[in-house]
């Protein structure tokens, strides 16, 4: 068992993704759920079992370096990197909504304004999906199939409003920790292929 108890750097860095293009990789595989912990037992694609133990409050994010060893020989990985499994987001773009608020249509802007985000708030609660404001953005998981989100999203015909789907390794560096946390963290589980209404 290798103990872990720093991360070395991120394969994005420019001092290391040189190294880790050159290097025998091995993967941790996580979820959210898993790199939100500061203490872990897991063993990587490769066998390697590591019992990681960071200081309180720090988090693994995709491409961390956790173990390098420039005299590995082969068939040993020269290198441990992170790779995390998040969810697709959808993205709610609300901006437009904003656009005539100072100018003389304010009043009627306002009204619709208001009329969409609440309308937005209750459609999201009724289906049970986690959601997250992030300045004009809705950030949403995907709980469910991507074309039961169309449709729900279709069906409410939502003023002034455009949404799509993007990785949720895309979304996260921009999460501060609890923001990540809330948004995964709510999403864990099977995605689901039914939606229903409450009447």
């Amino acid at each position: 068992m290798i103990l872990i108890e720093t991360v070395l750097g991120n394969a994005a860095d420019p001092d290391w993704s040189e190294r880790v293009a050159a290097g025998r990789v091995d993967t941790l595989e996580l979820d959210h759920w898993e790199a939100q912990k500061s203490r872990l037992r897991k063993r990587s694609a490769g066998g390697v079992e590591l019992a990681i133990s960071l200081e309180r409050n720090s988090f693994l994010r995709d491409g961390d370096v956790l173990r390098w060893d420039a005299e590995a020989q082969a068939p040993a990985p020269s290198l441990i990197l992170v790779r995390l499994r998040l969810r697709d987001v959808m993205v709610i773009e609300l901006g437009e909504l904003t656009r005539d608020l100072a100018g003389p249509d304010a009043p009627a802007a306002l009204a619709v304004a208001l009329r969409t985000c609440v309308e937005l708030g209750h459609a999201l609660g009724n289906q049970h999906w986690p959601a997250l404001v992030k300045g004009t953005k809705v950030l949403v998981p995907l709980t469910v199939d991507r074309q039961v989100m169309h449709s729900v999203m279709k069906t409410h015909g939502f003023e002034g409003i455009r949404y799509d789907f993007v990785p949720g390794s895309d979304i996260v560096p921009y999460l501060a920790p609890h923001e990540s946390r809330r948004l995964f963290g709510a999403a864990e589980g099977p995605v689901h292929i039914h939606t229903h209404d409450h009447a």
